[in-house]
């Protein structure tokens, strides 16, 4: 029998897989750890929150510049502590993820959330920006926070207002109702539910999105 040689190519790119995984496990490990140091009981935790923290909430991010409460690396996943969480918020911030990333994110959430515990996701909408640019639209997009951005000033067709929505401002993957409901349950949620833009049936999600063109909310039920 004809002993089988890996190519150099191969022999890197199985070193480079290895790597990559006890780096992203080694990132897991501390984020669990920072986590479990960091969280009240029945914690409400915003994921991503960027420049917006909210008072009586653990507010997490990954840019030191905004000094969250806790620094973490979502691509590492989210371990915290199993049902230590009642309500998780995260606005603009899983269309940054890989597809599996953000799986990873939801399952560990459902694993966080207190039984009964919810977490609400607001987003772009994948649906409501291909029907945009079906009907050839693409003026007024966005919230008034859009008159600042650079870049949505020079979308000046239905063509270019696509192509920024899937591949600008570090998007990776965009959902619709239809596919985040399909992950969620996947994840474990046993009830996924739209809402409106500030409103909610739990005091605690009232009035948290900050931005405009958040047009996909759910609201995820363990």
């Amino acid at each position: 029998m004809k002993l089988r040689i890996p190519s150099k190519a191969g022999i890197k790119r199985r070193v480079a897989v290895a790597r990559e995984t006890t780096l992203r496990e080694l990132a897991r490990s501390q984020a669990r750890k920072r986590l479990s140091k960091s969280l009240p009981k029945h914690a409400k935790v915003q994921i991503g929150c960027g420049e917006h923290s909210f008072d009586g909430w653990v507010n997490v991010d990954i840019n030191r510049a905004v000094n969250p409460d806790v620094r973490l690396d979502l691509r590492a996943g989210f371990p915290a502590p199993a049902e230590s969480v009642a309500f998780i918020f995260s606005e603009h911030v899983f269309e940054h993820l890989t597809l599996d990333d953000g799986r990873r994110v939801f399952i560990d959430c459902y694993s966080a959330l207190e039984q009964a515990g919810v977490m609400r996701i607001a987003m772009p909408d994948l649906r409501y920006i291909v029907k945009r640019y079906m009907e050839g639209r693409y003026e007024g997009e966005g919230g008034p926070e859009a008159q600042l951005d650079v870049d949505y000033q020079r979308i000046d067709s239905p063509a270019l207002l696509l192509n920024f929505a899937l591949r600008s401002w570090g998007h990776l993957y965009l959902y619709d109702f239809a596919e985040l409901d399909i992950r969620l349950r996947q994840a474990g949620f046993a009830k996924v539910e739209p809402q409106q833009l500030g409103k909610s049936s739990h005091p605690e999600l009232v009035g948290l999105e900050q931005r405009g063109e958040s047009r996909l909310i759910v609201e995820a039920t363990k």
